[in-house]
């Protein structure tokens, strides 16, 4: 620790709370240096020569002379690999473990290698153990290359069988150079490992969660650690990281997913085609982990297929009630601050759907008061329900130390709290003051945690905001989490931090099932800082993170659109960012928001504070965004269903073509709208490069055809929206009623869209609509032949209604 430390925690959360968390770093980093295994004696260690192959349903486990793989294709494509004898589960990413494929068979493949043939994929196996996913016509896609181990071969290392032996592509003494994701020793006796993988020299990578530095995630190193604003070890944006990456290339698209929740970092480099007297280098990834298995999951297909499959794997995305989809907005304080928020925007015209509340003991003082509870807070969401407002109850998992309260003594009593390696309670600096932690890895504690917020439901609160769920508390120096020695039960398996530590919101989350519960006839909603892979299950994601400037509004894009590829559809940034924006950045910073899942503004402050003509084009944004919500209800249902994002690139019906996998400044809504916001000040045209197709300019309804760029106006008034020609889009029509909105299909082209209303049961129905040019009228009709039961409108230059 040195001097900037303790000032930077003293000015974050006063004198008393800063030299509170001196003494929790100290503590810390004590408990982590006399618990964890320091550096010692490591020996590599690779599979070796094949030896046998064991033939089980959908693959089989192919044993080599120092490690051993398991290989099993799943009903519908999904590949496995599970290296020193690890399976599918216990995973905390799985909503199940799917089905073998009885019909892929295990046989033997040239130069002493095995293969797993299936209808959907092909998977070789190398002599010495490397992994190619190919297509069924042979294309490869992706070349794991054997990996690589590091055991412990001190006294109570734990190294693994045969790890004092030299393996064909290592020394018995090799030890590789330390990278930036490695963490020294071994742990545990859990070998630290690194795998590498070759991919296609015009394959582009995304995924890995929600990155500032995306979509398209370029050469360097990506950390696999949930962080905090502020945090060292990444950007403070990249607070919800995922080892998940979509990789595509001409050869098709596929996505690989690495069950490992320890600490670890991604080393990136996109290939090249033509390097070196003509020839292509291919695209490179390695992953070093810190410990903990092997395995990983592979999915081929389209973009919209692979998705389908992830979600498959890891649990359908939990569709938002309807207020979910309106403009919300954050804030501190009392009921009176509350009012005057909603008052506000009331005054000023502008909708609100839900307010969002800070609670507990974390709730910092403000001038106007902290919120009341139990009964005048019952009051207070009843009453904003009244107005049409839902309540969101946004709390940190902190629980204050204080002897007597009943939340404490509660979870003391049923032995709820994360614990050290002596048994005491780990406590660490949060907002509440000193603070004990939940473990959300023991189902005790996700009981205990559910009956709070069980509290919250009977209060009259529509959702739950799980704030600082890293966890995350304050930290004079060193990082912003728990100390890694903590221990957690992890399902009765037990273990520590290291592993815990990036699920822990994911378990949070799972915590708070109640939020499935019925109430007030609508369903219960989750938002999250912080997760894992499959946290869709249980609601969405809000990112409070990026910086008030110009780069941070293209960071909010990012994280939505990787967070959408990754299998989270529902998310949304903090309106203006982190810091004081400025009214032209705030304005496009609200117009972008209007069309990406989540709108969440924050503060006392509004647009209504940059002056009339902002506050003027923030209504008519918002305005736009009112009149779309039942095509958001749609694209929630859609994803529930099928997997696919509400927001995705603008590649995703044509991932072959090379100019729009780098198109990072446009994004899809559905597959009706083109979406272009202005990311750069002072801009007033901007260039969009459309896909294949007519598209009409959604202001003007001037028609442009694509695929190519095109040069379109972007005042402050608006950004360029585009309609794809024959889209259907559900809208609220001027009497409220939902109405379809048609735009001209291309003559001899067929069109269409569909319709999911929410009806709240597991089996939505789903209306198709088709479109067609007919002697110059459009023609509208459901495609079951069924009445179309909408009131019709046409858009579109010359189009006629038919």
């Amino acid at each position: 620790m040195n001097g900037r430390d303790l000032v930077r925690s003293v000015r974050t959360v006063g004198a008393a709370q800063g030299l509170r968390s001196v003494r929790a770093a100290w503590r810390r980093r004590r408990a982590d240096a006399v618990t964890l295994p320091r550096g010692g004696r490591e020996r590599a260690r690779v599979p070796g020569e094949a030896e046998g192959a064991e033939p089980q349903p959908g693959g089989g486990v192919i044993r080599f002379a120092r490690s051993s793989l398991r290989v099993r294709v799943a009903t519908g494509g999904a590949v496995f690999c599970g290296w020193d004898g690890a399976a599918p589960e216990p995973s905390y990413a799985l909503a199940g473990c799917p089905q073998a494929d009885a019909r892929a068979v295990l046989e033997p493949d040239t130069e002493g290698g095995w293969r797993v043939v299936s209808e959907r994929v092909t998977v070789v196996v190398s002599r010495h153990g490397a992994v190619e996913v190919r297509t069924p016509g042979g294309v490869l896609l992706r070349r794991e290359l054997p990996p690589r181990w590091w055991d412990r071969t001190d006294p109570g290392g734990g190294a693994a069988p045969g790890a004092d032996a030299a393996g064909p592509e290592g020394g018995g003494a090799d030890t590789e150079p330390a990278g930036p994701g490695d963490g020294g020793a071994g742990t545990e006796g859990r070998s630290r490992w690194v795998q590498r993988s070759e991919v296609a020299a015009d394959a582009r990578f995304f995924g890995l969660g929600g990155r500032a530095a995306g979509p398209r995630l370029r050469d360097g190193a990506y950390r696999l650690w949930n962080t905090a604003p502020g945090g060292p070890g990444g950007a403070a944006e990249d607070r919800l990281t995922m080892p998940v990456q979509l990789v595509v290339a001409d050869a098709g698209t596929h996505l690989v997913f690495h069950d490992n929740s320890w600490d670890g970092w991604v080393t990136l480099r996109e290939g090249l085609e033509g390097a070196g007297s003509g020839h292509d280098r291919r695209g490179a990834c390695a992953l070093r982990m810190d410990g903990g298995p092997l395995r990983y999951w592979v999915l081929v297909g389209t973009p919209a297929r692979v998705l389908m499959g992830w979600t498959a794997l890891t649990g359908a995305p939990l569709p938002p009630p309807r207020w979910a989809f309106g403009p919300q907005h954050a804030l501190r304080g009392g009921a009176p601050r509350v009012r005057r928020a909603v008052a506000a925007h009331r005054e000023h015209g502008l909708p609100l759907a839900a307010v969002h509340l800070e609670l507990g003991p974390g709730a910092r003082r403000e001038r106007g008061g902290e919120l009341p509870e139990s009964a005048e807070l019952a009051d207070l969401t009843h009453e904003l329900r009244g107005e049409g407002v839902r309540a969101v109850a946004v709390e940190g998992p902190a629980v204050r130390v204080r002897t007597g309260a009943r939340e404490y003594d509660g979870g003391v009593t049923s032995g709820v709290f994360v614990r050290d390696a002596r048994g005491r309670e780990v406590r660490g600096v949060a907002g509440p003051g000193e603070s004990v932690f939940p473990d959300f890895t023991d189902p005790a504690a996700r009981a205990w945690w559910g009956g709070r917020s069980a509290e919250r439901w009977a209060q009259g609160f529509a959702g739950a905001g799980h704030d600082l769920a890293a966890p995350v508390p304050f930290a004079a120096c060193g990082e912003v989490a728990l100390e890694r020695s903590a221990r957690h039960a992890l399902e009765g398996r037990g273990g520590d931090h290291r592993e815990a530590h990036n699920v822990y919101a994911l378990q949070m989350a799972r915590a708070g099932q109640g939020v499935g519960a019925a109430g007030f006839g609508e369903r219960r909603f989750a938002f999250s800082r912080s997760g894992w892979a499959g946290l869709q299950r249980y609601g969405g994601v809000w990112s409070a993170d990026a910086v008030a400037d110009w780069p941070g509004l293209r960071a909010s894009l990012a994280l939505v659109l990787g967070l959408g590829l990754c299998g989270v559809p529902y998310s949304g940034p903090e309106v203006g960012g982190r810091g004081a924006a400025e009214a032209e950045l705030y304005l496009r910073w609200c117009q972008l928001a209007a069309y990406l899942p989540l709108f969440r503004t924050r503060g006392d402050a509004g647009p209504w504070g940059f002056g009339a003509e902002v506050l003027a084009h923030v209504r008519a944004a918002l305005a736009e965004r009112e009149r779309l919500v039942p095509y958001f209800a749609t694209l929630g249902q859609l994803a529930r269903l099928t997997g696919a994002p509400y927001v995705r690139p603008v590649w995703w019906r044509t991932p072959h073509d090379r100019a729009l996998r780098d198109c990072e400044d446009a994004f899809l809504l559905g597959d009706a709208l083109l979406v272009a916001p202005v990311l750069e000040p002072g801009a007033r045209t901007r260039v969009v490069r459309l896909p294949r197709g007519r598209w009409y300019d959604t202001a003007t309804g001037r028609a442009y055809d694509g695929p190519g760029p095109v040069r379109l106006a972007a005042p402050l008034s608006r950004i360029p929206v585009l309609a794809r020609a024959g889209a259907v889009l559900p809208v609220t029509g001027a009497g409220g009623a939902t109405e379809l909105e048609v735009w001209a299909p291309v003559a001899g082209r067929r069109g269409g869209g569909l319709v999911v209303p929410d009806a709240g049961g597991e089996h939505p129905e789903v209306a198709r609509f088709v479109t067609w040019l007919e002697r110059g009228r459009v023609v509208v009709e459901r495609q079951d032949g069924g009445a179309v039961g909408y009131c019709v409108r046409v858009r579109g230059a010359g189009a006629a209604e038919g």
